[in-house]
């Protein structure tokens, strides 16, 4: 799976990006969905998502999961306050390296088109769910200035459409899949509760 390039490392990282996250991008993403439990967070890069999951859900644990050793490390760094609440290690999107039924929600933020396979990301984040948990997330859709962009870093990419992700949300053993395109077409949100067997 392929790291996050180098400037959006930086980026994501960054404390402007960590005030616009909480109160603005984490807010939206949820839509008021509220998370109990056992959580995944696919793709967390250096766990800004997962540090204003945490303190806006006390009641949640969260695992991080991050392709990128350096963001893993900046990520349990950035945790090490919420103890053992929180944890962050290294893992593929397209292989997690978790039991089928393990987690209460699954979310994934801004990251999916950094993985070439993204139907498997999801096909494994639906693998992880209980019966009856969330996924839910948000993402960048396949249009030129979000091509432009990542062709412009050298990043290995593949962005979504509108149709194909909801193709493949339809395709996968979900209830009531919703995914809706957002800020003017140049993003997607999406979410579902996994279906009972």
């Amino acid at each position: 799976m392929p790291v996050m390039p180098t400037l959006e490392r930086v980026f994501c990282r960054s404390a402007p990006w960590g005030v616009f996250a909480g109160r603005v991008v984490l807010p939206w993403a949820l839509a008021g969905a509220s998370l109990e439990g056992s959580v995944l967070e696919i793709g967390s890069g250096g766990g800004t998502m997962t540090a204003q999951l945490l303190t806006t859900h006390p009641g949640i644990t969260l695992t991080a999961v991050d392709p990128d050793p350096a963001m893993v490390s900046a990520s349990a760094r950035r945790l090490a306050p919420f103890g053992d609440r929180a944890s962050a290690r290294t893992g593929d999107a397209t292989a997690l390296p978790f039991a089928d039924g393990t987690f209460d929600a699954v979310v994934s933020f801004l990251m999916l088109h950094h993985v070439v396979a993204w139907e498997s990301a999801l096909a494994e984040a639906v693998r992880v769910l209980r019966p009856g948990g969330l996924l839910i997330g948000y993402d960048l859709l396949d249009t030129g200035p979000a091509r432009s962009f990542h062709r412009a870093e050298g990043a290995q990419v593949r962005l979504a459409s509108l149709d194909g992700l909801s193709r493949v949300m339809g395709e996968l053993p979900l209830h009531a899949p919703e995914v809706r395109r957002r800020l003017g077409g140049y993003a997607v949100t999406f979410s579902a509760r996994r279906a009972a067997p």
